[in-house]
């Protein structure tokens, strides 16, 4: 299962007891935020930290021909959970 921005903003709205168009706002500038910030680290307590990868040069294969070609180096924004999150995650992880 996998949740998109509408699903995300259902949640937002329903929990924090919001209109959808307030909640989409909140969702965005939050979005915006990471995005602005994407060269500091940004670190939620209890949740995770968002921070910029240098992902480096790789060999990638065409799965049909199986052709060989270089993937350039590229920026990326990684998220790592809190121990805390995967904690709890994994104890329901059955659920």
């Amino acid at each position: 299962m996998s949740l998109g921005k509408r699903d995300i903003v259902k949640n937002i709205s329903s929990k924090a007891l919001i209109s959808s168009k307030t909640s989409s706002l909140v969702l965005e500038a939050f979005i915006s935020f990471i995005k602005r910030n994407k060269r500091h680290r940004i670190k939620i307590s209890k949740f995770g930290t968002y921070y910029l990868h240098k992902s480096p040069i790789r060999i990638g294969r065409n799965p049909k021909t199986k052709e060989e070609h270089n993937i350039s180096s590229r920026n990326v924004i990684t998220f790592k959970a809190s121990k805390i999150l995967l904690k709890y995650i994994n104890q329901h992880a059955n659920d």
